[in-house]
């Protein structure tokens, strides 16, 4: 076993011996990334980006600026386009920067390239190809495409399999009949003279060629096979480390969605892998721990006897190798879609495992934010859709330990590469949410770890992220932060060539365009921190109000509620009607809508649901207007429009999961989701094609729909317009809502306070109020409309030395705008005693915070009890 020594200040490692994740702190370098795919760091911190649809983007760490130094003419169709970036081990002297792409036009090939990159510049002229990939563009996926370097100075390329991924018919995809072979991982994964499916690993030389280093898989003649591979039998390798003292390659490979039963639910793993040598690593015949798929015959549709994975043979008429493979591998560590029994933290869903790099500390000699001795030994890896990372203990010959979560506090949205900086820093790509898109939450994340000072957490909030010229918008970074006691902090801001001082600044943008504005955050003891936001300037926000002379917080059955919608825009002169919606429904739910109602233009009906969804894996896969790596969820709901049976067929596909249907990428199950929660998603997909019409922009509507329901229900009123945006900036939607609630609230459903609870129980009759009333304490209720309001019938139970109430706005100490006395009472039996009293509210207008203040000086116990309260006109 490893020995891991604490480290030498007590204070930063916990109780457990794990460090305090007080010294971890975290700086975003750059966001808002087309689809980053890897990164590679520069001697002087500053990160090359490869951006899936061709750019290669810089984040210069002296200038805390993001640039685009090239754009290469790619294919970036089905997962392929820029993939890989790497520098050369002697960089510094060399320049030397790799890439690995779909070449665009009409060859179909992916190349390895070097280039020579200085001060910003890609000299596409140094152009040296060291390998190109045969490739099918017809069916999707799988491209994988890292590069990395081991200690020796030797290239490793991870190359997917390149196979059709759909109509698998819940297999692996192993399909010979003729004419079908691009459907056959074994002409792929599973051959010896096809680089696909693939890790390559090869030694670059000078001139722009390489040569074959000892130990590869197969002999260097190329008579059994390719002589570059080193391992075989992957699917999607996605993310690839080498332990820089073992030797031992680590990968990711995201896996199949099949219906085969399996020790784990379905073989259908992801697969952390480890490669102490050469070998076969099984796909598409076995995974997991050397789990088989049976033979499947796609022509008969019969399945036969699985493959031996000691003595594995490729006889598919699509293969060019070796038909007597070496013995297949079992993987390292290995999950599906449901909860798995041997690595629970693991979680349940869809997957897309990677890995990142064994850690060192006596690697990082003297490096100031080097990961504490805890980490020594310890493998790093994370998955993209379900967003944690883990650290991975093994013994020392390798052997699967533990793992435990690196970093749970980051939060990361889609960590798509982690690699560790000759500082000691940890790097991280986040992706962002959707796949096939360019991510306001994907960026450059930078954690440093620090046993002495730390670092300070650099906060940043804007006054407004979007408007015209001029923009005048208010900075601040008042929720930056630092752990150390007696740090000062001091503040810069950078606009462009800007600079800007203060925890507290104003800037007025002038000119039209988009703009990164960096906070720096420095300590007294010189630490800095950093963190970037985006302001697009030339194009106002359109604004949108219903106005109303009724109440616009309450129901009152049987009423009606007017309204008049006024839609402004600075750019649109006039306001196009066209672009204009307004909508009226009554929910049989959703009292408390308000929380989750969405700030856009969807069905309001459905946005309690949308919120729950944006919560699942879904957003990974499908996006609501554009095909991402699964159908657009409009899309699937024209696709089903008038079938009767549609509901009760997306329920079972969201749960079960499956593939066929669209022609894309399987779909995972969902087994954690109840038939009504896969049903309430399915009826928002289905919604969002149905033709809304929309109402006349002022009138008078009736509140008749929910009589006779008790306190259930909300009628739901949304406004939205669309500008037509500028010539510098796209069109903007702003939204506007209503939601009337039943005229009832109970007591313990108080926003903030400091009242006690009392649970419904048998022993209260099951009644549920607040209690531990004492002098001074008090309940707020936020956003109370009190127009047309005369009094509140509060529910009280005189039981204690009894006191006032008084009903305040805004604030405790706020405007008094009601008062009841409540007198003294001892009840033996508290399920009893129950008694509806009224406090006037005099009149006022418009919604606040209402304050319940509750004083009784001279008491010396509890006053009373409340119950909840019901909002009255007069």
């Amino acid at each position: 076993m490893f020995r891991y020594e604490r480290a030498a200040n007590a204070a930063a490692v916990s109780q457990e011996g794990r460090p305090d994740s007080t010294r971890f702190t975290h700086s975003i370098l750059a966001s808002g990334f087309d689809e980053p795919m890897q990164m590679a760091i520069l001697p002087d911190y500053s990160v090359l980006v490869a951006e899936r649809k061709g750019a290669l983007r810089l984040y210069d760490a002296k200038a805390k600026t993001l640039s685009t130094v090239a754009h290469l003419n790619v294919f970036s169709g089905i997962e392929d386009g820029l993939l890989g970036v790497a520098v050369d081990p002697q960089y510094e002297k060399n320049h030397w920067v790799y890439l690995y792409y779909g070449l665009g036009g009409n060859r179909n090939v992916s190349e390895l390239a070097r280039f020579s990159y200085r001060n910003g510049v890609l000299d596409m002229a140094s152009k040296k190809v060291l390998l190109e990939v045969p490739t099918q563009r017809t069916y999707c996926c799988h491209s994988a495409g890292y590069i990395t370097f081991d200690p020796a100075g030797l290239l490793y390329l991870s190359i997917g399999d390149n196979t059709n991924a759909e109509e698998i018919e819940g297999h692996n995809p192993t399909d010979e009949r003729p004419g079908r072979q691009l459907s056959d991982g074994q002409g792929t994964s599973a051959n010896s003279k096809d680089f696909r499916g693939k890790i390559l690993r090869i030694k670059p030389e000078a001139d722009g060629t390489y040569s074959i280093p000892d130990g590869n898989l197969f002999p260097k003649d190329g008579s059994q096979g390719h002589p570059e591979i080193y391992v075989m039998g992957c699917r999607n390798p996605f993310r690839v480390s080498v332990d820089p003292k073992t030797g031992y390659v680590y990968w990711g490979d995201v896996g199949p969605d099949t219906e085969v039963p399996a020790e784990e639910g379905k073989l259908s793993y992801d697969e952390i892998n480890q490669a102490r040598k050469p070998g076969f690593f099984g796909y598409p015949y076995f995974l997991g721990a050397n789990e088989a798929f049976p033979k499947y015959d796609f022509a008969t549709k019969k399945e036969g006897p699985p493959q031996n994975p000691a003595a594995p043979v490729n006889n598919s008429p699509n293969n060019t190798g070796i038909k007597n493979l070496p013995p297949a591998q079992p993987a390292f560590i290995w999950y599906g879609k449901g909860p798995s029994k041997r690595w629970p933290l693991v979680g349940r869903g869809g997957a897309s495992a990677m890995a990142g790099p064994v850690y060192y500390s006596d690697r990082y000699p003297n490096a100031p934010y080097k990961l504490p001795a805890y980490y020594n030994g310890k493998l790093l890896i994370y998955d993209w859709i379900r967003k944690w990372m883990m650290a991975v203990t093994m013994d020392e010959q390798g052997n699967y330990v533990s793992m435990e979560p690196f970093l749970p506090q980051l939060n990361v949205v889609a960590p798509m590469d982690m690699q560790i900086a000759k500082d000691g820093a940890v790097y991280i790509l986040a992706y962002g949410t959707n796949w096939f898109a360019k991510n306001t939450d994907s960026g450059i994340i930078r954690v440093e770890y620090s046993e002495g000072n730390r670092r300070p957490i650099a906060v940043a909030k804007v006054s407004k992220t979007v408007g015209a010229v001029p923009l005048s918008v208010h900075f601040s970074a008042k929720g930056s932060k630092d752990f150390d006691p007696g740090d000062q902090l001091s503040y810069t801001w950078k606009v462009g060539s800007v600079s800007l001082k203060g925890a507290e600044t104003d800037y007025i943008f002038k000119k039209p365009g988009t703009y990164d504005v960096v906070l720096t955050v420095t300590d007294s003891q010189g630490a800095a921190a950093t963190t970037t936001s985006q302001i697009r300037v030339g194009n106002e926000p359109p604004k949108v109000v219903i106005g109303s002379s009724a109440n616009q917080s309450f129901y009152w059955d049987n009423t009606k509620f007017d309204y008049k919608v006024t839609v402004t825009d600075r750019e649109d002169k006039p306001i196009a009607k066209t672009r204009t919606r307004f909508s009226f429904d009554y929910l049989p739910f959703g009292k408390d809508l308000a929380s989750v109602l969405s700030a856009g233009n969807e069905d309001v009906k459905y946005a309690a649901t949308k919120a729950f969804y944006d919560t699942q894996d879904c957003k990974a896969c499908h996006t609501v207007d554009t095909k991402s790596i699964g159908p657009a969820l409009k899309e699937i709901a024209r696709r089903y429009t008038g079938d009767p049976d549609a509901k009760s067929r997306l329920v079972a596909k969201i749960i079960e999961g499956g593939s066929g249907n669209w022609g894309s990428y399987p779909m995972p199950p969902h087994p954690n989701l109840t038939p009504e929660k896969a049903g309430e998603i399915t009826d928002y997909i289905l919604s969002l094609t149905k033709q809304h019409a929309s109402l006349p922009l002022a009138g008078s509507l009736p509140l008749d729909r929910h009589v006779g329901k008790g306190v259930e229900g909300a009628y739901v009123l949304q406004a939205s317009y669309t500008d037509g945006g500028t010539p510098s900036m796209p069109p903007l939607t702003a939204s506007s809502y209503v939601v009337l609630r039943h005229p009832q609230i109970e007591m313990e459903d108080y926003a903030e306070g400091n009242v006690g609870v009392v649970i419904a129980t048998l022993n209260t009759g099951y009644v549920s109020y607040i209690s531990n009333i004492i002098n001074g304490k008090y309940a707020r209720f936020d956003g109370i409309d009190l127009t047309g309001i005369g009094s509140v019938k509060l529910r009280i139970q005189e039981h204690g030395a009894g006191g006032t109430i008084t009903v305040h706005l805004d604030a405790k100490d706020g405007p008094e705008v009601g008062r009841l006395n409540v007198p003294a009472g001892q009840l033996s039996d508290l399920k009893t005693g129950w008694k509806e009293v009224s406090l006037p509210i005099r009149p006022t207008t418009g919604k606040h915070h209402l304050y319940f203040v509750f004083r009784n000086p001279d008491a010396k116990r509890a006053l009373f009890h409340i119950d909840k309260m019901i909002f009255e006109r007069p």
